[in-house]
């Protein structure tokens, strides 16, 4: 930068410099030589605003490209995966696959002991010792507690942690081998843990968020390995038995074959990037039935076709459970079979088939394994929702700026490139996880975002939602649907909208956020509620006050009908109640007799409804003729003001 250069200028070179790509070096070298080069100290103060916005994007280049190198690196470890191997060559792969995603010093693997009734260390690698492998962890020691719970546990430094129930064997080992950072994550089979997978450091080591999810997703993937391999030690055993009998060897044999096979190309369709339906259609096509893919609301994600009511909805809740339980699928009373669908300790759904034909044992082993592999594609769907979060929550920040940074061609280009046409409708929804729970409802709110085709961000300890619709009511019962179910406390969900155009997000969410303090201070905590269902406190936290809107929705029917024939339905009406709910007085109040009110009342709870005068439906009736009678008397007195003859 040069003596005559300016900020602008400056600013023009780090954008330059940014498009290149350029290293954060290059762009500190530039911030020196450009402060050397103003002339006061207002000029450097925008240099160097201008340097750090430069150096923010340049680590969010980085921080986004090491995501895309993590989720390139599961694609490759799942792959590896699939290839045949037995237990402990398995079990070595995994292992050796954590310490290269994550830069663990030493990595291990504990698998659940049937005889010593704890878990037995199986295999490690790094370590410098021969004391952990065939130790066995017992329960509620160690990370035993978490673990059972289906939960991953970490900690900085083991020996100094005492939120860990120590063991002497255990502190042993790791004294040993010198381990102080510890993260240990459960192995899932059907939704309870048989082991888990360590990594740990020599160093004091806190381990981030995107890195705990990382070891997640690997062990998940390790989980479906596993049990794929005891798959086929079972059917080689099964061979082995069965050697003197070649027709019910070659039999088995090309069961077998036809069962690895199918395996094969379900893996491939989900390592493909294959969408849940297109592996639904897979398995479906390999059982010979009607399958149907459900989310833990139960709505439909992906279907081959349609099932009858499989049952009472009780029955098929209790049936999943017991599925859980046996580990296995269960067939209902109707002929459908359910399987549960997880992944890292969460309920992604349920996975309902309905055979042609009876099922064999090899094809409940196949539905199984297909399950599982349904339930990775909805997790590696889950997982690119999660890799693109950051470019749609910058778009959100934008959209809901007061007062708008960016002109509307930007955010709606911004927009069309994700997918989005900011121009047709949208809601906002607010959720506020009351338990605490805002990380949990984060990770689901970013898949459920990227499968509606909208927006997500987390603003104030609410989930903020902005998808496209025009029933904020609809849309604020859905979320309350699938995202109640996943947390241990309740959910208070708001929705407001729709939006009038490319930047009118900002005032919905104004207005959702309002009626979310409202909800509050009501005590509402749980509740599921849009702006509309506040009645006329709805209309004084919108920032429009659609007053017309108000009362053509109270006593719309009722002025219409005044308007298209000699009637005074409004006027009755408001007499009615200001003679305290008596047709008598009423009558008397109009000149007319009680009978010509009766008729009248009659008429009026035909065009509004036989609830009409019910406390909460009659105040806010009042509230409009109040309101639609104070709006005539303004508009005439406005009128005689134009014509001069009176105020």
């Amino acid at each position: 930068m040069t003596d005559e250069a300016t900020p602008d200028a400056f600013a023009q070179e780090v954008l330059d410099a940014l498009a290149r790509e350029a290293p954060a070096d290059e762009i500190e070298s530039l911030l020196t030589a450009a402060r050397d080069a103003a002339t006061t100290p207002e000029q450097r103060e925008r240099l160097e605003h201008a340097a750090q916005l430069g150096l923010r994007v340049v680590a969010l280049f980085q921080q986004r490209q090491k995501r895309e190198a993590d989720l390139a690196a599961l694609v490759d470890t799942a792959r590896d995966l699939t290839y045949p191997h037995d237990l402990d060559s398995l079990l070595r792969v995994i292992i050796r696959q954590a310490r290269r995603l994550l830069g663990f010093d030493m990595a291990y693997i504990s698998l659940q002991d049937d005889t010593e009734g704890g878990w037995c260390i199986r295999t490690s690698e790094g370590e410098t010792t021969a004391l952990g492998v065939g130790l066995i962890v017992e329960p509620g020691y160690g990370f035993g507690e978490a673990l059972l719970r289906n939960a991953a546990f970490w900690t900085p430094d083991y020996l100094k942690d005492e939120r860990i129930e120590h063991t002497e064997r255990m502190d042993e080992v790791v004294r040993a081998e010198g381990q102080r950072a510890i993260l240990a994550v459960p192995l899932n089979r059907g939704g309870s843990p048989f082991g888990a997978l360590y990594g740990s450091d020599r160093t004091v080591r806190h381990f981030t968020p995107h890195e705990v999810g990382l070891m997640r997703t690997l062990a998940d993937l390790a989980a479906v390995a596993i049990d794929k391999s005891s798959v086929l030690d079972q059917a080689r055993a099964d061979v082995d038995h069965l050697e003197d009998d070649s027709y019910r060897t070659q039999l088995l044999l090309a069961r077998m074959r036809g069962l690895l096979e199918t395996h094969s190309r379900l893996v491939a369709q989900v390592l493909g990037g294959g969408e849940p339906a297109a592996v639904t259609t897979a398995l479906g096509n390999a059982l010979d039935g009607v399958l149907v893919v459900q989310d833990p609301a139960g709505d439909v994600i992906a279907a081959t076709g349609e099932i009858p009511e499989a049952g009472d909805r009780r029955d098929v809740g209790e049936a999943l459970l017991d599925a859980r339980a046996r580990n296995r699928p269960v067939r209902l009373p109707s002929g459908v079979w359910a399987v549960p669908l997880q992944a890292s300790g969460q309920d992604l759904g349920s996975l309902f088939l309905l055979p042609v034909v009876a099922l064999t044992p090899e094809d409940e082993q196949l539905l199984q394994f297909g399950a599982q592999c349904v339930a990775m594609a909805l997790l590696l769907q889950r997982s690119t929702a999660i890799a693109e979060g950051p470019v749609r929550d910058e778009l959100l920040d934008d959209l809901l700026a007061d007062p708008p940074i960016h002109s509307q061609r930007q955010l709606a280009d911004r927009a069309s490139r994700l997918g989005m046409d900011l121009l047709q409708p949208h809601v906002v929804v607010l959720a506020r996880p009351e338990g605490g729970e805002q990380g949990r409802a984060g990770v689901w709110a970013s898949s459920y975002a990227h499968r509606t085709g909208g927006l997500k961000g987390v603003l104030s300890g609410c989930i903020v939602l902005l998808l496209p619709g025009e029933d904020a009511g609809q849309a604020a019962r859905q979320v309350s649907a699938e995202l109640s179910p996943l947390l241990s406390g309740p959910v208070t969900v708001v929705g407001a909208g729709p939006t009038r155009g490319v930047t009118d997000a900002g005032r919905v969410y104004r207005e959702a956020t309002r009626s979310l303090e409202a909800v509050t201070l009501l005590h509402g905590e749980g509740a599921t509620v849009a702006t509309g269902d506040l009645g006329f406190l709805g209309l004084l936290l919108s920032d429009d006050r659609d007053v017309d809107g108000y009362i053509g929705s109270t006593i719309g029917p009722v002025l219409d009908y005044d308007r298209e024939r000699p009637t005074e339905l409004a006027k009755t009406l408001q007499a009615y109640f200001d003679a305290d709910r008596s047709p008598t007085y009423a009558a008397t109040a109009l000149h007319v007799h009680a009978n010509t009110v009766s008729r009248r009342l009659e008429r009026i709870t035909e065009l509004l409804g036989p609830d009409w005068q019910e406390p909460h439906r009659s105040l806010e009736i009042q509230l409009a003729l109040r309101l639609h009678r104070t709006r005539s008397l303004l508009r005439n007195r406005a009128a005689a003001g134009r014509r001069g003859d009176g105020h």
